[in-house]
């Protein structure tokens, strides 16, 4: 048995179901972690103990990687450490400080594939800025998808992760690969999710505090969105970065944080990244973009080191 751990969003969505279609996979279980925190929980190690093969989809987490006893495939665009550990191949373009905008690109260059669900991961990780590049544009061309259509499906695929529900997630995967794309723009149960998101969304905008070109909110929600308000302040708002914090999210704390393309050059968010985690919060990210999940009295903590760090 294979199994294959990915992170929750579209994007890592897509990806599995790129490597699953690539190499023909049948025998294979996919997991997700816990919505929100990166990290392998007792239900991953164990599955782990009991696959003759792991491969690991767009999920920013080195430490843990390097603990696993089985031959793993680990395919990435995130900012990370080189892996030691000899059981793992590991395939990330900004290991030689090369920038791809998804996972989902990664994987279909690794394996020659690529068709919408490439495009979608791109757009599920940059949003608009994905219709800017070339591939992207042809392969929604190809599948006679429209901008909005591509945008909307990155809105239904995320909005399992959103609403916190890990079993839809996993569930997505296959919801994905059994069905035509056109077909999953009307697929029920994701509509109603998104529905009761985009009311959250919106009421978390309405709360949001300009500070200098950059937006700063505050709220408390049972929904996974930080990242959706953040995406939206910086892209459609058009603000420097954001910083986003659920200080109530099923007993944790949230933060988020997301600078504009510009205000990222020459930024040091690895490093960033690095001092968050010393704190003990589970933090990841990449170039533009830093999340984590703390104890709520932590959350400060945190809060003054990116403030530090912005001057």
């Amino acid at each position: 048995m294979s199994l294959i751990v990915h992170h929750w969003d579209t994007d890592g969505i897509t990806s599995t179901a790129l490597l699953v279609k690539a190499i023909k996979l049948e025998d294979f279980i996919n997991m997700t972690a816990p919505i929100g925190e990166f990290r392998f929980d007792e239900r991953i190690w164990n599955a782990i103990e009991n696959a003759k093969r792991l491969y690991v989809l767009d999920f920013n987490v080195p430490g843990e990687v390097e603990k696993v006893g089985v031959p793993t495939l680990f395919i990435d665009h995130h900012s990370q450490p080189r892996i030691k550990n000899p059981l793992v191949e590991q395939v990330n373009p900004s290991l030689e400080g090369n920038y791809y905008p998804s996972c989902s690109l990664v994987v279909s260059e690794r394996f020659n594939i690529f068709n919408a669900w490439t495009a979608l991961g791109v757009v599920g990780d940059i949003g608009e800025r994905a219709f800017e590049v070339e591939r992207v544009r042809k392969l929604l061309e190809k599948e006679n998808l429209s901008r909005e259509e591509a945008l909307k499906l990155v809105e239904l695929m995320d909005s399992n992760y959103i609403a916190v529900d890990r079993e839809a997630v996993e569930e997505a995967v296959i919801v994905l690969l059994n069905h035509g794309i056109r077909e999953l723009l009307e697929y029920e149960p994701w509509l109603k999710k998104a529905e009761a998101i985009r009311k959250a969304i919106e009421e978390a905008i309405s709360e949001v505090e300009e500070r200098n070109g950059f937006a700063f909110v505050r709220f408390k929600s049972p929904y996974n969105i930080i990242s959706k308000v953040a995406r939206k302040l910086v892209w459609e708002m058009k603000h420097r970065g954001a910083i986003v914090i659920n200080g109530d999210f099923h007993g944790k704390a949230q933060l988020y944080f997301r600078l504009s393309p510009k205000e990222a050059e020459g930024f040091d968010m690895k490093g960033l990244i690095e001092s968050v985690r010393r704190t003990g919060a589970n933090a990841g990210g990449k170039r533009e973009v830093l999340g984590c999940v703390c104890e709520r009295e932590k959350v400060e903590e945190v809060l003054r080191l990116i403030e530090n760090q912005l001057g």
